[in-house]
């Protein structure tokens, strides 16, 4: 009989998280495993690259509970008045306020999901693939029938803003939860209440094979063409991506007379301030923001120096793939680039600050001898774990 297993996630749109979920997906065989993928909307351009036999589906409920988490709890009162559903209006107020008086949003959610029913089929594993995500989690924790229940934490839990009581509630009630770095387990285990018992480590799985293959595609664009140095940055367009400091420190390294290009792979919602921010620096020609790619490979293969400028991450996806293509690498300090990039080895790590940034990147643009020894070091390591499927879910089910 097929193990029946539910996966959770928000959309299939191009980011991190939805690429991670596919190359976890292609270890499971048609003929073991009976998959059923849970999305909050059935949306994403990723959506076509599922394979066939998964059962897709779609959280009909969430539509009716987007507009209360989304919107402010003034404008849900006057909802629930307006539509003279007097009762739900004081029970939603009450209990608002108590989970802000108690800082714990377990009490709100309680609240939202009182007519939410409970999944009908039954499951041997349920996985709240998206984590944190306030709404699957909880979800999957209290309306799912399952054996075994797991989360996952795919972010430095010290960076994002979490409710810290609903989380190690939920947490400590799943069977397991997943980071994806060590240094991911430690902040999680730092700032939850969650015994370290339950938290462990599964680092994303990256196709070498795959990326080695999808980066030979040809791109018929600007990129391809003129004779500056280019350098590239792939991922979502917001503040903690750090697009923005990569913007300062190509006008100071361009004011120096070094003929540069900066490329940004990707889509998000600081597009509009990035746009800004580069007419202000007056990089329109410069710093080019490509927008999101199916296939992004291409751009990093044909670069010269990858640069990931961000904040904080969890384990950054884009730098193993990278690493995978051989390219001669900036990054900044944040959650698990240690445990990808050796300083002065196989890449240069800048502290999370512009003038480090700056200096680091300068150094490999001048030092022609210090890149081809990355590329030469990266093209000797092998990135790719070779996972089996038993292996997998003897990780996920702890058997």
């Amino acid at each position: 009989m097929k193990k029946k297993i539910l996966f959770f996630l928000s959309t299939m749109n191009i980011g991190g998280v939805e690429k991670s979920f596919l190359s976890l997906l292609s270890q499971f065989p048609e003929d073991k495993y009976e998959i059923t993928l849970m999305l909050l909307e059935k949306k994403g351009s990723f959506l076509e690259y599922l394979p066939s036999w998964i059962k897709i589906e779609e959280a009909e409920w969430f539509k009716d509970i987007k507009s209360v988490i989304m919107d402010s709890p003034q404008n849900t009162l006057k909802k629930y008045l307006k539509k003279g559903k007097i009762l739900k209006s004081i029970t939603f107020t009450i209990n608002y306020y108590r989970s802000k008086y108690k800082n714990d949003r377990n009490i709100y959610y309680k609240e939202v999901f009182k007519d939410i029913p409970w999944k009908k089929e039954i499951y041997d594993l349920a996985v709240a693939y998206a984590g944190p995500t306030e709404v699957i989690d909880y979800f999957i924790l209290n309306r799912v029938k399952t054996t075994k229940k797991i989360g996952w934490m795919h972010f430095d839990a010290s960076k994002i803003d979490i409710n810290k009581k609903l989380y190690s509630h939920i947490y400590s009630n799943f069977n397991k939860v997943f980071t994806v770095s060590e240094t991911a387990r430690e902040k999680m285990i730092e700032q939850l209440d969650i015994s370290e018992e339950k938290v462990f480590i599964f680092k994303n799985i990256v196709s070498e094979k795959m990326i080695e293959e999808l980066a030979l595609e040809k791109i018929e664009d600007e990129y391809s063409e003129g004779s500056s140095l280019k350098i590239v940055t792939l991922g979502r367009l917001s503040l903690e991506k750090g697009q923005d400091i990569g913007i300062k420190v190509l006008r100071r390294l361009i004011d120096e007379g070094f003929d540069l290009k900066w490329y940004c792979v990707g889509d998000g919602k600081e597009r509009k301030y990035y746009e800004q921010l580069i007419k202000e620096y007056d990089l329109e020609e410069k710093f080019i923001l490509l927008g999101a790619k199916i296939n992004p490979y291409p751009y990093i293969k044909m670069a010269d120096i990858y640069v990931q400028p961000s904040r904080h991450e969890g384990y950054c996806i884009s730098l193993a793939e990278a690493r995978i293509l051989n390219k001669a690498i900036v990054t900044m300090r944040f959650t698990g680039a240690e445990e990808q990039i050796e300083d002065g080895k196989n890449g240069l790590i800048s502290d999370i600050a512009e003038d480090n940034l700056y200096l680091k990147l300068k150094e490999l643009i001048q030092n022609k001898d210090l890149k081809s020894k990355f590329e030469k070091e990266l093209s000797l390591q092998k990135n790719e774990k070779n996972y089996e499927t038993e292996e997998i879910l003897e990780v996920l089910e702890g058997r």
